[in-house]
This record gives C-alpha cells, sequence and structure tokens, in this order.
C-alpha cells in the first residue's frame, strides 16, 4: 500500500472513530473507496425533523460515537427516552440501501419505544401495535424511503431474510427488525 492511500485510510478511520457527522452530498459518500470498508446511513425522522447521515462503522468495527448518536435519533419521540439500539439493525438497512440501489435516506416513522408508550399505542391501534414488540429492545424500526416504493421496500427486506418484516401499506411504511425470520 503506497503513503498517500495509507494516510487517507488512516484518515477516514480516525474521522470515524472520532463520530464525525458526515455532512457530504449523497455521491461524496457514495464516492468514498470501498477499501475503506465505511459503512454509512441517512436518516430523517418524520417526527422530530431530525437528519442525520452518518459513517457507523469502518471494516468489522462499529464507530461507538456513531452508535450513540444513531441511538439518540431512534429515541422513543413520545418520551424522549433513548435505548442502545441493535447495530445489527444498522447493517440491515445498509443491506437495503445497497439492494435497492438508493442514497436517499430512511425516513424513521418509529424506532425505540419504551413500556408505557408501546401500551399507549396499542391501545389506539388496529392491532398493529404487538405486545412484546421488539421496538421496545431496540431492535425494530418503521421506515420508508423516498423514491422506492413500498412494495419494492418490503421486497428486499423479506429476500434479505436478516429479521422480521411488517408492511403497512395504509400507514406508508415498511416495519424491519432483527428478531427471528418472519413477515406479515
Amino acid at each position: 500500500m503506497n503513503h498517500s492511500r495509507r494516510h487517507f485510510l488512516c484518515r477516514m478511520a480516525n474521522l470515524a472513530a472520532a463520530g464525525i457527522v458526515l455532512s457530504a452530498a449523497p455521491a461524496a459518500l457514495a464516492a468514498l473507496p470501498s477499501q475503506t470498508g465505511a459503512r454509512s446511513l441517512a436518516f430523517e425522522h418524520t417526527h422530530t425533523r431530525e437528519k442525520l447521515r452518518i459513517i457507523y462503522a469502518v471494516g468489522d468495527k462499529y464507530v461507538p460515537e456513531a452508535l450513540k448518536k444513531l441511538n439518540h435519533l431512534l429515541r422513543d419521540h413520545y418520551s424522549d427516552q433513548v435505548c442502545r439500539m441493535d447495530p445489527k439493525l444498522f447493517d440491515y438497512l445498509y443491506r437495503l440501501k445497497q439492494t435497492l440501489g438508493s442514497d436517499a435516506p430512511f425516513q424513521v416513522i418509529s424506532g425505540y419505544r419504551c413500556p408505557a408508550t408501546n401500551t399507549k399505542l396499542r391501545q389506539k391501534s388496529r392491532g398493529g401495535v404487538a405486545k412484546r414488540s421488539l421496538h421496545m429492545e431496540g431492535k425494530a424500526l418503521d421506515i420508508r424511503i423516498t423514491g422506492v416504493s413500498l412494495h419494492d421496500l418490503r421486497d428486499a427486506a423479506k429476500a434479505s431474510r436478516r429479521g422480521g418484516v411488517g408492511f403497512y401499506p395504509q400507514d406508508k411504511f415498511v416495519h424491519v427488525d432483527t428478531g427471528a425470520v418472519r413477515s406479515w
């Protein structure tokens, strides 16, 4: 490996380790050399209006500061409680992004839910909120992607066989989780 390439890789790893949030355009993120092993995601939270574009892992290592920022973004937006989200969920999303060929941010409808929020939502819902929801364990997200049909998102998630997939076309989202492989 030549000196300039080594310097670039070290610099990228240092940036990721520092938990730097990249505000670069999607094309700039896509231009990162695949040899760096940097994995990035982008989110828009539909309730809080927060946005985040971040490198969450480099190689086989997760970036602790990035995970903290993701945990905060995906907090229970009703109670503001933060939970440690399952990093495998981010790998699941990263693979979905690759499969779908989209650089658009994931729109988050629901991330972590504390038990009290889950109970309230169960009482209001038409049966779409599980009593022992994986949202309460930080292992589930309800999402959509601008420019990607819900059918395509659902089909890509099901084909990945990485966990559960729920399809909610009337509510305009797909549920993904890192639990057992199943769909509804």
